[in-house]
């Protein structure tokens, strides 16, 4: 800010001394003749501008140089500009018409140009900057609330999926050893970790959804489908902006952002967010509210326009987490198939221990370790945009970090079960996309590039696992007196060293043949080289030193040392093939088959035993592979309405699947191959401006997921402990997908003024409802998370520049829910829930300025 204010300084007092000072006063109406309060004038090439008064007349002052052009704009109206010179400047009369189509000229990047999202031949949706910040959805999880095609879970920031129709990264605990299905992009950087999307936003423009696979238009294979993210650019326009949200349990969120120019060509821009609020769990043992917000981040950007042909922006970010979070609260208890010994309300009894409560929602928990989520990322990228021919090259050079310091209580007790669980990591990746989107000829358009990334990630220094005191309980498998043997396991744990070094490059293509007018035929093809290369190293310590076989047996049972290597080497040819057929301005159809490819997964949470010895060969498990077909349709039924359809059926062979065990060595699950999956469905999503205030929105999906055949899957919980481990679940549906999902919104406005600045008044209301979904790779009637709506809403007065102020509150109705249900390490029949926050309320103050106002 010190930068740009001696430059606002120096150019107003240059203005003063060439150009003496001139005032132009006019009205603006609508074409019916009434006022159109609120509207703001700009001078065209200037910060310069006024605001409409409730008579819709202006007056602005102005030392620039006759003639000069004037920008009229108004929500609900089209931008209207007018010449105004000498003999005109007292008595300007700007009429306004309402163009209720803002809602179809949406302008989006998923073909790496811009285009109209109802011109695009993808199944895509996108939530404006606006609407984020507006419905206090600051990161991801909040953002699924709005496209219902979205699910994201997360039980803390490493292990969150991200998926998009039921389908992208494995449900439930996270391996690092597998790549995701859903791309997730912010201004052309592609983000390899899914703690990215746990993040506050900061200053975003939009984010477009791409429903499924989107391998030869993105840098990184994406087997689903992608988010795609853009922020507000530097201007070359002084301008600033800051808001700061207060509500309850203690919340504030504070934002701002600064921009303007440092030289001639070049801008910059500095954004800021920072959230905090009070936990929404009450821990008995230690008196403290847990589940607490802790984020604060930063973004800086540099725009330099060498000529009018070349954007180049480089762009520094740091953000960091530090709450007392996610911890989950035990939901319920199962009777497995062990002997009434090995039940958990036995077990309990044993140690002479109860639960603080067998209600999750009275949010009560008594974990005697701390959950501490420590979670940093950053980077460099640098952007180049060079205008050549009938297209954009585009090179983005990015560098980032993701660094993971967690403590987890992973038995969901007071007990002390498990002492430690701590997965600390570092990762590091370096990306390079360059790419060429543009006309080839009069009818042949597309885009055509070539992507690489390597990444690092590594233990910082070891994973850690250790026993407590009441950990030999659990484990405890016979009736041998032995396992009463004081210090047993008392201490006893496991400490993994590994480094997972992954390298993958790319050359893709989508070609746009225009046939016709309305018949375009899209062809795109795919090659990946994929090599992998995993280091893994498990060393046993701790518990009572002994050399009596019989007690190292038993200690045997609860951990035992695991040691391999693996290098492997992949490569695939994708494509796919849309057929676009535009039956008039208001109809677009497609029709698209498409093939993709996840790469090999390596299990890096450790292998599940057989005999005693660790299963090497599910170290390395095949690759995925997509078959996907997609009709759909998009349509503008009125200037002021879309509606569109979409059927799809996407068939995977060797589906990457985390799953459960028993086995206290691998309690975050390992990685394995159902045979075939199949997920299919169907999405109607529209909406409709009936005047200048009043608007709807509304979304639905219909999915339907199956193992088409897995026939040696892990057992459910409840039947832990009997004959078999292993269990054909062919036929079962296939976890976090909710067969019904659907959001509806809208909002009412009015034009009005508040503080003398114009603008509008708002009320808008928003509902999500999702249908019950299994929370459990193997189908299990106990860990079903039962359907639930939410519903949210804002109140207050909205300006372009000025003050904004409202009051919202989300889950109005204080609904009761699970967002997802996870087994306890070991199977020892208790299970805990990530609860959904509760109601929260507050109010939102936002002041966005330039050296005019």
């Amino acid at each position: 800010m010190k930068k740009l204010l001696p430059l606002f300084v120096f150019s107003f007092f240059l203005g003063n001394a060439v150009f003496a000072q001139k005032v132009i006063t006019g009205v603006v109406r609508g074409e019916k003749g009434s006022p159109v309060p609120g509207a703001t004038i700009s001078l065209r090439g200037s910060t310069n501008h006024a605001i409409a008064d409730n008579r819709g007349q202006f007056s602005l002052q102005t030392y620039a140089p006759f003639p000069l052009t004037l920008a009229a704009s108004a929500i609900g109206f089209a931008t209207r500009e007018i010449e105004v010179t000498e003999q005109n400047l007292g008595s300007v009369a700007i009429i306004l018409t309402i163009d209720n189509r803002l809602l179809n000229e949406v302008s989006v990047t998923a073909r790496r140009r811009n285009e109209k999202i109802q011109s695009v031949p993808i199944a895509i949706s996108v939530v404006r900057g606006a609407a984020i910040e507006e419905s206090g959805a600051f990161n991801v999880n909040r953002v699924k609330e709005l496209i219902p095609s979205v699910q994201l879970y997360s039980s803390n920031p490493r292990n969150t999926t991200l998926n998009i129709r039921g389908l992208g990264s494995t449900f439930g605990l996270t391996n690092d050893g597998i790549d995701p299905g859903v791309g997730f992009y912010l201004d052309g950087v592609y983000y390899a970790r899914p703690a990215a999307t746990t993040f506050d936003f900061m200053d975003v423009e939009q984010i477009e959804v791409l429903r499924g696979p989107q391998g030869t238009l993105f840098g990184k294979n994406t087997t689903a489908g992608a988010l795609n993210i853009t922020t507000r650019k530097p201007s070359f326009s002084p301008g600033a902006s800051a808001e700061v949200s207060y509500g309850n349990y203690g919340y504030i969120q504070a934002k701002a952002s600064v921009t303007g120019p440092i030289a001639s060509k070049l801008a910059g821009k500095i954004a800021f967010s920072g959230t905090q609020r009070d936990g929404t769990i009450y821990n008995v043992a230690s008196l403290k509210y847990v589940n607490d917000l802790n984020n604060i981040g930063g973004r800086a950007q540099l725009l330099y326009t060498p000529s009018e042909n070349v954007n180049i922006t480089l762009t520094g970010d740091a953000a960091k987490q530090r709450p007392e979070g996610y911890a989950q609260v035990i939901a319920g208890v199962v009777t497995t198939k062990r002997a009434a010994y090995r039940q958990f309300d036995a077990i309990i009894a044993d140690l002479n221990y109860q639960l603080p409560s067998r209600n999750p929602f009275d949010r009560l928990i008594d974990h005697n370790t701390t959950w501490r989520s420590g979670n940093d990322q950053g980077g460099v990228s640098l952007n180049v945009d060079a205008k050549i021919g009938g297209g954009t090259l585009t090179s983005t050079t990015a560098w980032r970090y993701w660094n993971w310091d967690p403590s987890n209580d992973r038995d969901f007790t007071g007990l002390p079960v498990l002492s430690l669980s701590q997965a600390t990591s570092k990762h590091k990746q370096w990306s390079q996309e360059v790419r060429y989107a543009g006309n080839f000829s009069s009818k042949l358009s597309g885009v055509i590039g070539v992507f690489a990334i390597g990444q690092d990630l590594k233990t910082d220094p070891v994973h850690i696992e250790e026993s407590g005191s009441a950990q030999w309980r659990f484990s405890q498998s016979t009736t041998s007196e032995l396992w009463k043997t004081p210090g047993l396991l008392d201490g006893f744990g496991i400490r993994t060293t590994s480094r997972l070094q992954t390298w993958s490059t790319a050359v893709f293509g989508q070609l746009d043949w225009a046939i016709t007018d309305k018949l375009h035929v899209l062809p795109g093809l795919r090659y990946n080289y994929d090599n992998k290369k995993v280091d893994f190293n498990r060393k046993t310590y701790g518990g009572l030193q002994t050399t009596d076989s019989a007690l190292l047996a038993l200690k045997a049972i609860v951990y035992t040392d695991q040691e391999f290597n693996v290098n492997t080497d992949n490569t695939n040819l994708s494509g796919q093939l849309t057929i676009s057929f535009k039956a008039n301005d208001n109809i677009n159809s497609y029709a698209t088959f498409s093939t993709s490819y996840k790469p090999v997964g390596l299990n890096l949470g450790g292998l599940p035993t057989s005999k005693g010895k660790p299963m090497l060969e599910l170290a390395e498990i095949k690759p995925e592979y997509v078959q996907h077909y997609e009709v759909g349709i998009k349509t503008t039924p009125s200037a002021s309405s879309t509606l569109n359809l979409a059927v799809y059926n996407t068939e995977i062979r060797d589906f990457q699947t985390q799953v459960q065990t028993a086995e206290l060595g691998v309690n975050r699950g390992y990685l394995a191959n159902a045979e075939k999956v199949r997920v299919r469905g169907a999405e109607l999503d529209g909406n409709i401006r009936f005047n200048n205030n009043f608007s709807l929105f509304g979304a639905a999906a219909y999915t339907d997921g199956k193992y088409r055949s897995f026939v040696n899957a892990p057992v459910p919980l409840e039947e832990t402990g009997g004959p078999s481990a292993f269990k054909d679940i062919s036929g079962s549906r296939l976890p976090g997908i909710s067969k019904w999902t659907v959001t509806l919104g809208g909002e009412a406005s009015t034009g009005g003024k508040f503080l003398g600045q114009g603008g509008r008044y708002f009320l808008a209301l928003d509902g999500y409802y999702r249908s019950e979904f299994s929370s459990s790779p193997s189908p299990s009637p106990f860990l079903n998370v039962a359907g639930y709506a939410l519903f949210n809403g804002r109140l207050g007065f909205r300006a372009t520049k000025g003050v904004t102020v409202f009051i919202w509150g989300r889950n109005l109705l204080n609904k009761d829910y699970f967002e997802q249900l996870l087994v306890a390490a070991g199977n020892a029949g208790q299970y805990a829930a990530v609860l959904g926050d509760p109601r929260t309320y507050g109010v939102t103050l936002r002041y966005v300025f330039s050296p005019a106002n």
